[in-house]
């Protein structure tokens, strides 16, 4: 090192006396302390970081689907926040999750207008900003590399708790583990489910962002932070030793029907009987193939959901119709359908169908979803919302909850032959909830069924990021997971998470596969949330010792 080169601080000062100067040899240069250069240009260096990083995780997911850039969003936004003050981590963590979440979810208002993309885009981005402004300290982190390392990732994971769980149930969409299911991170699902995956991503980033400012303050060339970068690629690579099943305890045939809509759009259903129709026929010319020997007999059939919007428990015509197909398929269908009621709301429900009886009946036939999407299939505070857009009114019925109607709280029904094989029901947004799914395989799920519509969001990567969560939870439950849509993209998951079948956009497809059946439950599923919960505490722990001894430390010059 020449001597005009900047000492680097030891590890320890560097997180736990960020305040303090780096020491200087000689006054012949300036430091090139990382936070020093950008404050001496302009903060809107750090607001252009904060925004590009936001971009960069959104290329991440589905849809450009580069999930390697996942840690670098997430490297960005810390080296943004390194050394600025809480309200101005604040402001950075608000432009990174706005740019993010615009860009990540414009499928929102495809056809009901901006307002709802770019009000639900906000207030995600809300959850971003109190995660910025918490980010300054967690660079002040006292136990070195381990403990920045522990609160960022415990802080990651702490903010997508919150966002997913509160207002109205929460709003997942956007984990930083559902940018990695077909990245190596995803094999840690199986151990810690979605939570770890985020938890790994976040680590990650923050050990890229400490590796660039130790390289930029120690004024090293950067081929010096190869060390580094082997240990985040380590990191990223971990999930690669987790051994994932590939077999099960049995197995099933199992046929998926894709069986469009006429039209895209909010209308799609303007026309029900013709979906209905689609589906039943894409079902009747399976069972003619069938016949003729070009296709093996299926033990379950599943429709999507919406698969008829028109009522088969009440509507005759319908129900004849679903049970023409059952019979000529001859195994049960478990069909989509939104049922009246009770009293002046709808039920959006998976039934099973059976040949020669129709609707099964009974807590392992039916099942109500539990998680009905706010502002889409219900409207909270009506009044109040209608205020700032008329367009609330298009839900005119709001859908129930299944929790309130208490029947098959958890959506395991029985299928297959001498109904043998238990499918747990799991309908659309659900596929982001870890809990609803993992109850699910806990009650004794051997498959899981997504049940799912994707017409209301047009050609966009809405579906494909639906179909990315559902092959993450393959992994974390070790279940086969088929998500059968009423226009794609469907697939059919086995329980490593390869695609054992795939469909189109906006095609009539049938999605046949023979895939395993299991009973064995991973440790994600039998550790439930606490991986969640533990990783949290221990980021906002960490971030709450930092915070008190920053306050003792400014106590102290106020008395010196």
């Amino acid at each position: 090192m020449s001597d005009s080169a900047v000492v680097p601080p030891g590890i320890g000062e560097t997180f736990s006396r960020e305040a303090e100067p780096a020491v200087i040899v000689t006054q012949h240069k300036p430091s090139r302390s990382f936070p020093d250069s950008l404050k001496s240009r302009s903060t809107w260096a750090r607001l252009a970081l904060a925004a590009a990083s936001g971009f960069v995780l959104y290329l991440a997911f589905p849809g450009i689907d580069l999930w390697p850039l996942a840690p670098v969003g997430v490297a960005g936004l810390a080296l943004a926040t390194h050394g600025v003050s809480k309200k101005f981590g604040a402001l950075l963590g608000f432009v990174f999750g706005l740019v993010f979440f615009l860009r990540l979810i414009p499928w929102i208002g495809i056809f009901v207008g901006a307002f709802p993309w770019i009000a639900l885009s906000v207030t995600e981005a809300l959850y971003l900003t109190a995660m910025g402004a918490l980010l300054p300290l967690v660079w002040r982190v006292r136990g070195g590399l381990g403990g920045l390392l522990l609160a960022s990732g415990g802080l990651w994971v702490a903010q997508e708790m919150i966002r997913g769980s509160w207002p109205f149930g929460g709003f997942p969409w956007g984990r930083l583990a559902f940018s990695q299911s077909e990245a190596p991170t995803a094999g840690l699902a199986s151990i810690g489910g979605a939570p770890l995956v985020s938890f790994a991503v976040a680590v990650a980033g923050t050990l890229l962002a400490w590796v660039v400012l130790k390289v930029w303050q120690a004024r090293a060339l950067p081929w010096r932070a190869g060390p580094g970068l082997v240990a985040v690629l380590a990191v990223m690579g971990v999930g690669l030793l987790i051994p994932l099943p590939t077999e099960g305890d049995s197995t099933t045939r199992v046929a998926a029907i894709q069986g469009n809509v006429p039209r895209i759009g909010l209308d799609f259903n303007a026309q029900r009987r013709a979906v209905l129709d689609n589906h039943v026929q894409a079902t009747l010319e399976l069972a003619e193939r069938v016949r003729n020997g070009e296709a093996e007999q299926p033990d379950v059939v599943l429709w999507p959901e919406n698969a008829s919007d028109i009522d088969p428990l009440i509507n005759a015509d319908a129900a004849a119709e679903i049970s023409a197909a059952t019979d000529a398929i001859g195994v049960p269908i478990l069909i989509g359908a939104v049922l009246q009621g009770p009293d002046d709301h709808v039920t959006n429900a998976g039934i099973v169908w059976r040949p020669s009886e129709g609707a099964g009946t009974g807590d392992d036939s039916t099942y109500a979803k539990r998680h009905p999407a706010p502002f889409a299939e219900y409207i909270p505070y009506r009044d109040f919302f209608r205020n700032f857009s008329k367009k609330v009114d298009l839900v005119t019925r709001d859908f129930i909850s299944g929790d309130e109607l208490r029947e098959n709280p958890v959506g395991v029904m029985r299928m297959g032959v001498d109904d043998q094989v238990r499918v747990g029901d799991v309908i659309c947004f659900e596929v982001a909830y870890d809990s609803l799914v993992r109850e699910s395989v806990q009650a004794g799920a051997t498959m899981l069924a997504v049940q799912t519509n994707n017409a209301t969001f047009g050609y966009t990567a809405e579906s494909v990021q639906q179909l990315a969560q559902s092959r993450l939870r393959a992994i974390e439950t070790g279940r086969t997971v088929v998500n059968i849509s009423t226009v794609g993209v469907s697939g059919i998951i086995l329980p490593d998470g390869t695609t054992a079948a795939r469909s189109g956009h906006y095609t009539q497809e049938v999605l046949e596969a023979t895939v395993p059946l299991r009973t064995e439950l991973t440790i994600a599923t039998r550790v439930g949330a606490w991986p969640e919960w533990i990783l949290s505490a221990l980021g906002l722990a960490l971030l709450a010792g930092s915070a008190v001894a920053a306050r003792r430390r400014t106590d102290d010059r106020k008395t010196q």
